[in-house]
């Protein structure tokens, strides 16, 4: 992350005031209705229609352990068609991280970095099987998993 994570524009600003209403949301795999349920994907395609407008493309149905067996990075060539790629160290409040949950694995979980307490430490709001949209520290252990990072269109 940059020196100054928490650095956002009115854009961004708007980005994370959305994803932020979407906190309490619970899990449900291939969902985006605020309130009603959302995994990762979902809580990223509601907030871009809530910011940036209608969907660009609708995701075609997906199992948990989609494109694991395939190795294929469907989600990555996705946001890359849809946003601009950032190089990790480059993402602010209020872009898409993509992680990788096994190092072998295809990067299939989605967060927006936000920032949150006095110090500036950066956080993220990522729907997360079992607990739903939350907003977590994006400390060593997430750090490590991030594959690509992506900033919403203008």
């Amino acid at each position: 992350m940059t020196a100054d994570p928490c650095f956002v524009d009115a854009r961004a600003a708007a980005i994370v005031a959305a994803a932020r209403g979407w906190l309490g949301t619970p899990y449900r795999h291939q969902a985006s209705l605020r309130g009603a349920g959302a995994d990762c994907l979902g809580l990223v395609r509601g907030v871009w229609r809530e910011v940036i407008g209608p969907e660009p493309e609708a995701p075609p149905p997906y199992s948990p352990d989609w494109s694991e067996p395939s190795r294929d990075e469907r989600l990555w060539r996705a946001a890359a068609r849809h946003m601009t790629p950032l190089a990790p160290e480059e993402a602010r409040a209020g872009d898409v991280l993509l992680f990788r949950m096994r190092r072998t694995a295809p990067a299939k979980h989605l967060g927006i970095l936000t920032c949150m307490g006095g110090e500036g430490e950066p956080r993220m709001i990522h729907a997360y099987s079992g607990r739903g949209v939350v907003e977590s520290s994006l400390g060593p252990s997430w750090r490590r998993r991030i594959a690509a990072a992506f900033r919403f269109p203008r």
